[in-house]
């Protein structure tokens, strides 16, 4: 960053804050100074090619009610919240330009400043994933617009993230995420679920995904029917070993 961008003002932070929460300490002090009417949000390892960014803000800019607009991870595939499932992924309906999703990819997207002075930034309750799919709901219910722009492309090679954690959060996160923007009924299919999913997946090797932890998954729907969320427990956070998925961003499309 200090040799990109010599005068760019660095906020360090002495623990993980987490996903959503680091990103808020700075686009508190953006929105705070009232300066510029996007703003980039990454995580530290995501690879975006040239000019994407400003690809991002022109086809925002030409949309007035464009609040989130995302890059293009290159799957095909389009950012959905279902009622029950909740962050998932379909089928991409177009071949470039602008599709319209449902929130946006969190290896990178650009935010207006109306939309987020309106909606609000991150939920720190989530910790990390899930998080971009609660912005992108809020946003949606006041009426903003969401969108990935098809080759304006951005990858994501690898992450340090352990299994655990990966596997716990997306578990509990899932859990708030329905509920929040669901109501009850939807957390309590939830739960049931994703107790079913785990014993399956331990009888079905082949169905699971690289991050599966059914300690983990256990865990996070005990702790979201607790109502416990924010960072996951501090143990795991320092025994856990690396995850083996690929990607945060291409974990969410597996």
């Amino acid at each position: 960053m200090r040799t990109a961008a010599p005068d760019a003002e660095i906020v360090r932070s002495a623990t993980n804050l987490g996903f959503g929460p680091a990103l808020n300490v700075g686009l508190r002090r953006w929105l705070r100074r009232g300066v510029g009417e996007w703003v980039a949000v990454a995580p530290h390892d995501a690879l975006p090619d040239g000019g994407v960014i400003a690809r991002l803000v022109d086809a925002g800019a030409g949309r007035s009610r464009a609040g989130l607009v995302s890059a293009d991870v290159g799957d095909q595939a389009v950012p959905r919240i279902d009622r029950y499932f909740g962050a998932i992924w379909g089928p991409a309906t177009v071949s470039g330009g602008w599709d319209d999703c449902d929130y946006p990819h969190g290896t990178l997207f650009v935010a207006r400043r109306e939309c987020l002075a309106q909606i609000g930034i991150f939920d720190e309750r989530y910790f990390a994933y899930n998080d971009e799919a609660d912005l992108g709901a809020r946003a949606r219910a006041r009426g903003w617009e969401v969108g990935l722009v098809r080759s304006a492309m951005v990858a994501n090679p690898s992450t340090a993230t352990p299994t655990w954690i990966v596997d716990y959060l997306r578990t509990r996160n899932t859990v708030l995420l329905v509920r929040d923007h669901g109501g009850r009924w939807p957390m309590t299919v939830r739960l049931v679920m994703g107790v079913g999913q785990t014993l399956h997946h331990l009888l079905r090797p082949r169905l699971r995904a690289p991050w599966f932890v059914p300690a983990a998954r256990f865990r996070g729907l005990a702790d979201a029917l607790r109502g416990r969320f924010g960072p996951p427990p501090p143990r795991r956070q320092a025994t856990s070993p690396p995850s083996t998925a690929a990607s945060r961003g291409r974990t969410l499309t597996r």
